[in-house]
């Protein structure tokens, strides 16, 4: 449930004042700034306000093994964190990991008051909320809670689904092709998009590929652009472990996981790149037994950036979450190759359906954000 307006009820039947959404507002913007540094942790932000609605400390988790967001709050503000109103965008943990429960930190430096906007989806820190009730603190839970999902979409699915978010990005032409017949494909979409794609990838813990792209464009995989940021682990699905020694992805910006089938020779990789078997199923590598793979390393968000086979697999597998589409408006014809293989679906009734949430520019390029109806876990 969202609270729409400082005045609107909110759950539990408490009301949330206009400075309290504002924070929510604030807490949110926070909480994006470390996106895509935090796995296997969430993004979270907090803003503390005195009694009158000033604010006096704010905080973000900036990564695993350092402050949760209510805590560098709690630092910023001081002793005048006594009495004070928490506004944070997940629910306070209650578990004990590499730092304390943050319920027992609001706790002990007196807040009054906790305003959080979703609940935590993992049993292992879950429980903040009634703890803070049973010690007498006023708790108003699901404030602004879909702008806060959206914000913290990423992790939150795959908690919900115990694999990472599934992002599929890709740039095609108007009629649905990313490549011309004769196989060239740089550039179809504009330097803008160009640009947005790499900040796109920033936000996500793993980018994947699969070898006849890795062969056909040798791509590197990392950031550019100016874009900031934790480079992205980088995955290619090498079903025989031929990988080329001279790959790009094979250089020293970031670590690079090769994917080969179960039995296949295993390439020699220099540090701190790394090799992993995994079960072959009709001739393909088990993408779902990848989704297991990379969860248990920390991987809570994975974009898909080629090619169509790939795309194809998950989409068919119902492993697809989002889908970030450039479309540029170029024309192909039907000799270009199609951005999606085969789905194996025959009628439209079989078609795989997604909502469209997002349509914007960027230069002369229209981008445009769907998503699963609805994303594993979402809120109706």
């Amino acid at each position: 449930m969202t609270a729409t307006s400082g005045t609107a009820p909110a759950p539990h039947g408490a009301s949330v004042r206009p400075a309290e959404e504002a924070a929510m507002r604030r807490a949110i913007d926070l909480a994006a700034i470390a996106l895509g540094e935090t796995s296997p942790n969430p993004v979270v932000g907090c803003v503390l306000l005195s009694p009158d609605g000033s604010p006096v400390g704010e905080g973000f988790h900036r990564g695993a093994g350092h402050p949760h967001a209510e805590v560098e709050a709690l630092v910023a503000a001081g002793t005048r964190a006594r009495g004070a109103t928490a506004v944070v965008t997940l629910e306070p943990c209650a578990h004990q990991g590499r730092t304390g429960p943050c319920a027992d930190a609001l706790l002990r430096a007196g807040v009054a008051r906790v305003l959080y906007a979703v609940p935590d989806p993992n049993p292992s820190a879950a429980g903040g909320a009634r703890r803070l009730r049973e010690a007498g603190v006023e708790v108003v839970a699901g404030v602004l809670r879909a702008e806060a999902e959206r914000g913290n979409e990423l992790w939150l699915t795959a908690v919900r689904a115990s694999r990472p978010c599934v992002t599929w990005k890709f740039g095609g032409s108007l009629d649905g092709r990313s490549a011309a017949p004769d196989g060239t494909s740089r550039w179809i979409t504009g330097q803008p998009a160009r640009e947005d794609v790499h900040a796109l990838r920033a936000a996500h813990d793993a980018v994947l590929v699969g070898s006849g792209t890795l062969r056909a464009d040798d791509p590197h995989l990392g950031l550019r652009h100016a874009v900031h940021g934790r480079p992205p682990l980088r995955v290619v699905l090498d079903r025989a472990g031929a990988i080329p020694p001279g790959a790009r992805v094979l250089d020293d910006a970031a670590p690079t996981l090769v994917v080969i089938g179960r039995g296949a020779a295993k390439p020699r990789l220099p540090s701190p790149h790394e090799v992993v078997e995994l079960p072959v199923v009709d001739g393909e590598l088990d993408i779902r037994a990848l989704a297991d793979e990379l969860y248990a390393r920390g991987v809570r968000s994975l974009l898909l950036e080629g090619g169509a086979r790939l795309a194809a697999a998950f989409a068919a597998g119902g492993l697809l979450d989002r889908v970030v589409a450039y479309v540029a408006p170029v024309l192909l014809g039907a000799g270009g190759r199609p951005v999606l293989d085969d789905l194996g679906t025959t009628t439209l009734a079989d078609a795989v359906r997604l909502r469209l949430d997002e349509v914007s520019r960027v230069g002369e390029d229209v981008r445009l954000v769907l998503r699963a109806r609805p994303l594993p876990g979402e809120p109706g």
